[in-house]
């Protein structure tokens, strides 16, 4: 009964959300150009066995099966993928433009019964509050490849690449950091704010981020497939990264 184009929002999240998988995916199984002097591809980090300077170990871990192409990046991935697409906003967001559930409001659901979160696959979106972990830890990693993109062989610099690296982390730490999870997890188990000053600081500074989570989720996502580009077209040689200092 809406006359109005209410299918317009979840048809451009259905592109966006399916234009970042597709190239996630293909990006994850290329395993090369994800690096680039010292510029490493947030996709592919950290590196936990590979053939440049930026990795842990050895070149192949001994238990990768020889039938699927090695990319240091399917050893990790998971790990950030997870934390994302179990999302508050992001669930709330691909109900609406994959499994219509429901497509808009007041629009009703393509179907008579509704299975929401009890059931496979849905159920899965419970485990955030979990992958909220990886995602800190991963901000940890994703800061020092930010720090370690203004060292270049000559000594400190500033490359375009390193103001890229730079941005991507505050974007996905704005986004991480003002996670619904957080949120509860520093001040959504007191009583009384006046109890624990400490926490009721830290809650309104994620409070705070947590009002525009939206915009950091979009932002974030988008600027986190850009570095990965900015980062693989350099190693190409398609793109130069011009040296500002």
């Amino acid at each position: 009964m809406r006359l109005d184009i209410w299918w317009k929002t979840p048809l451009l999240v259905f592109l966006g959300l399916s234009t970042f998988l597709i190239y996630s995916t293909w990006a994850a199984f290329q395993g090369a150009h994800y690096t680039f002097g010292p510029y490493l591809s947030p996709f592919y980090s950290p590196e936990l066995f590979g053939a440049t300077k930026h990795a842990w170990f050895g070149l192949r871990p001994g238990f990768w099966p020889d039938w699927l192409p090695y990319s240091p990046a399917l050893l990790i991935l998971w790990a950030p993928a997870s934390f994302r697409l179990t999302g508050y906003y992001y669930g709330g967001a691909y109900y609406k433009a994959f499994w219509a559930d429901p497509p808009s409001c007041a629009v009703s659901e393509p179907r008579k019964k509704y299975r929401g979160e009890n059931s496979f696959p849905l159920i899965l979106q419970n485990i955030h509050r979990y992958t909220l972990y990886l995602a800190l830890a991963f901000m940890v990693f994703l800061s020092w490849d930010a720090i370690r993109g203004y060292y270049f062989d000559g000594g400190l610099g500033i490359g375009v690449g390193s103001l890229v690296l730079t941005v991507n982390v505050i974007l996905l730490g704005g986004y991480t950091l003002g996670c619904h999870s957080l949120r509860h997890l520093v001040g959504g188990g007191l009583n009384r704010f006046s109890q624990s000053p400490s926490r009721q600081c830290a809650w309104k500074g994620v409070t705070c981020l947590n009002k525009k989570h939206q915009m950091w989720a979009w932002m974030s996502l988008f600027w986190v497939g850009f570095t990965d580009l900015y980062v693989r077209l350099c190693s190409m040689g398609v793109w130069t990264d011009f040296r500002i200092l």
